[in-house]
């Protein structure tokens, strides 16, 4: 196969890695969770997930054996990657009524 053609399908699977994490991050750890996170680690977990795939994918096409040293690392680091994003979820699912500013339903008295 030619390295254009291949370049050009890790770059899809690449984009598609992309869309198909984030819609699955938000329907797994939920939508209200990932509006709270920032958008910076958002950004880093879903890019670099993608990312450690198309080089897995990269690395189990260009060698003779399926499962070597490259492939079993971005395995390793995709599984990381995914415990970040659950811990992420997490703590924002815990810290998600920490920023209620104190009792503004209270009742100011005026006494004479």
């Amino acid at each position: 196969m030619p390295p254009y053609l291949l370049r050009l399908g890790y770059m899809l699977e690449f984009l598609l890695a992309l869309l198909t994490i984030s819609d699955f991050w938000s329907q797994v750890g939920g939508q209200n969770h990932l509006d709270d996170l920032a958008w910076y680690a958002k950004f880093a977990l879903i890019a670099g997930l993608a990312l450690v795939i198309t080089m897995g994918t990269s690395a189990a096409v260009s060698h003779e054996k399926i499962f070597n040293a490259k492939t079993l690392t971005c395995l390793l680091l995709a599984f990381l990657i995914m415990a970040g994003m659950a811990a992420a979820t997490y703590y924002v699912h815990v810290h998600e009524n920490d920023d209620s500013g104190g009792d503004d339903d209270t009742v100011a008295r005026l006494i004479r």
